[in-house]
């Protein structure tokens, strides 16, 4: 599904929320975004979408290896990667997108440990709960850390303060 990777923990990242913050008014885009078109696959009209350009050199200043974590898959390095100055990522490419039997784990979760193999990971998403971060804790023998971001308002400082703060202190625990 994915290589061993250079070491770096991965960051598993979804779009709607994190970097598209689709909740916020929908007349009144946050202070920093710009506007954007797209057209996914399976769109009839085009999508509007919010992005934050500081956003990409914000995400690669990161030590982590990026993955995209969204139902966009390779579609988010058409209408997402480029407006944000990240280079082609790999993506989930996700064997289904619908709600498995326990309604309340959320979809993407078994998917994602089974994508990182036993790596450490980050996942930034704005649907996160309980039963992931459970699921995820008796399931992967690795160190992670589910980081939820708020979709009315994308990420913040603060949110890349904690993913930088959390892969520094794993790289003491690794050293």
């Amino acid at each position: 599904m994915q290589n061993e990777g250079d070491g770096r923990p991965l960051l598993l990242l979804d779009v709607d929320g994190p970097l598209n913050p689709y909740r916020a008014a929908p007349h009144k885009r946050p202070a920093g975004y710009s506007t954007h078109r797209t057209r996914p696959t399976g769109w009839d009209k085009p999508l509007r979408v919010w992005l934050n350009h500081d956003h990409g050199a914000d995400l690669s200043a990161l030590p982590y290896e990026l993955v995209w974590a969204a139902t966009w898959k390779n579609e988010a390095n058409e209408w997402i990667g480029p407006h944000l100055g990240l280079p082609t990522l790999p993506f989930v490419d996700w064997p289904s997108m619908t709600p498995q039997s326990d309604a309340r784990l959320h979809w993407k979760t078994r998917a994602l440990v089974a994508y990182a193999q036993g790596r450490p990971f980050a996942w930034v998403d704005d649907e996160l709960g309980p039963e992931d971060r459970a699921w995820v804790q008796e399931n992967h023998d690795a160190p992670t850390l589910l980081h939820w971001v708020d979709p009315r308002v994308g990420l913040l400082p603060e949110d890349f303060n904690t993913l930088s703060k959390w892969a520094a202190e794993l790289g003491q625990v690794a050293a």
